[in-house]
Order: C-alpha cells, then structure tokens, then sequence
C-alpha cells in the first residue's frame, strides 16, 4: 500500500531576544546535525518571538498556539522515553484562522534552571522552547535549543591529593596533587617522588579519565573515555628522584563533574598514573578529581 506523507502548510521560526549577544556552543541536533545554541544561565529569562506563516497564502485553521520551554533528560539506550524535569507552557494565541504572517512574543521569567546541559556518550540533558500549533490533522511541533552553564562553587575544603603505588620490596612510589578540586581552566600541578625502584620502569603516564554512568541496577551502563594522556617520563627513574607535573586543563573538552543529575546519570574525572615495566607489565592508581565551573571574565 502506498504511503503519503504531507509536508507541513506551517512554516515557524524562533527567534531568542539578545541571542547574537550570548556566547554559542557547538551542539548537535538530531541524527548528528550540527546545531549552535546560545548559553543561559540559572535564574535568566528566556524570551524571544514566533513567527508563524502558511505557505503559499493558504487560509488554515487550528485549535490553539502554546509556547514550552522545556527541561529533559534522554538515555539513549532508552530512546523515545524522555525524562521532563522542567516543563512551563504559554498560550499565545487561542483557536482561529492563520491567513498570513503572525509574531507572538513569550517570556519564561527567571526560570530556575538547576541542571547544566550535557551531550554525553549514553545521555543528553537539554532545554528547549518548544512551538506547538494544534490541528486536527497533525500539530505542526517546532524545537529551538538553548546551552545552560551553572556555577556550582565546590566547598570550601580542597584539600592535596597524596597516594602511594609500591610492590613489596620492588617499587615505592607517592605522588601528591596540590588539590583535589579544579575549575575548568585550572592547572594541575604535582609531584612524584621515588622511593624505591628495584624494577625497570620503561615509562610512565598520567591520563584524565572520564567516566560516565547512566541509569540504576540493573540497568546501569558505565563509560569509560580518556580525555587527554601524557608521558611523564621516558626511561629508568632513579631512588629519590623527583618528577614535577603540571597539566592545563584549560585546552580540554571538559565538563563539570555531575553526581547523580534527577537519579538519571553521573560524571566523573579521575586522574590515572600508569607505570609500565621492561616487560610491559603495567602498574597503575586512579584519584577522583571534582570539575566546577566559575564565571568567565
């Protein structure tokens, strides 16, 4: 049996007020498409204009126009079941005819947005204003995405980082971190010191995991990336020798780090040093770093 399929007689555009003046982050839409979104903060209006046309002057008749900004979370595993944490609607205008080109005008006041937009490997957390145009045929839905960034200031405490690798009798190693919390554009800077070395180190590496978690037992899917990796060392290290490490987080694609976002999903960073030996042997020890985000300049 053949199928038809009608284009829509609608054409809607929305346009976000001040939005040339807001930073644009890179995103992508549905199946991959490259999208540009403008950034919002928490506690920011989100406002701006809808035009509706019908296409080649045609009369057509709906049932009401309502205007969403909306707030969901999708598991890609789970597709097409979208968790909606927030969710504000505005009638703009009530049934009637469409004869040419119209603008409405929304305001969504101070919208608490508690949540930072995230594209992950498994996940996607967005905000989005939403145009439905209602008709008994078929609504005609039109989806405008915006990026949310929020400051979360890490507590007060941000303590050094100081672990030990060693194998009895073979290898002894700390190395100490000068914190544990970093922001975005922070350095990382370290020291590694020998204490004893009776194995043939080849070389050594620092690596910055992230790891993402989504859903809950039993259906928790766990993904590990490695955002950046660098060799410390090249050759045998000697007992008492020290190796300083600083790594600029600033030319990373990071993100903050995000515990348990409405029960749906985390990430985490974890700096990981690996030692391999003259036989490839690899000794290694994961820390947990916290990621924030403070106010750009």
């Amino acid at each position: 049996m053949a199928a038809f399929f009608f284009a829509s007689p609608i054409d809607i555009d929305i346009k976000l007020e001040g939005e040339e003046l807001r930073k644009q982050i890179d995103s992508k839409a549905e199946k991959d498409r490259p999208i540009s979104c403008p950034v919002y903060y928490d506690g920011e209006s989100v406002s701006g204009q809808v035009t509706v046309r019908v296409r080649e002057g045609k009369r057509t008749t709906h049932d009401g126009i309502k205007v969403e900004f909306v707030g969901n979370i999708e598991l890609f595993y789970d597709r097409g079941h979208h968790q909606e944490f927030l969710s504000l609607s505005q009638e703009v205008a009530a049934p009637g005819d469409l004869r040419q080109a119209q603008t409405f005008d929304f305001m969504f006041k101070n919208v608490e947005k508690q949540y930072e937009s995230y594209l992950g490997i498994n996940v996607k957390l967005r905000y989005f204003i939403r145009v439905t145009i209602s008709r008994r045929m078929a609504d005609v839905v039109k989806e405008r995405d915006i990026w949310v960034h929020s400051f979360r200031m890490p507590p007060d405490s941000n303590n050094s980082i100081k672990m030990e690798v060693g194998i009895e009798d073979c290898l002894h190693i700390e190395f100490e971190y000068n914190k544990s919390k970093y922001h975005l554009k922070d350095v990382i800077v370290g020291k590694i010191y020998f204490l004893l070395v009776r194995i043939k180190i080849k070389h050594m590496e620092l690596s910055i995991i992230r790891r993402e978690t989504t859903g809950s037992p039993p259906n928790q899917y766990n993904e590990s990336e490695t955002i950046t990796k660098f060799e410390i060392m090249d050759g045998a290290p000697v007992r008492g020798e020290t190796i300083p490490i600083r790594l600029f987080l600033g030319g990373f694609d990071l993100t903050p780090t995000f515990r348990d976002v409405n029960k749906k999903f985390s990430t985490r960073y974890y700096l990981n040093l690996v030692l391999i030996d003259e036989e490839n042997r690899r000794y290694f020890k994961q820390q947990e770093i916290t990621i924030f985000r403070i106010p750009e300049n």
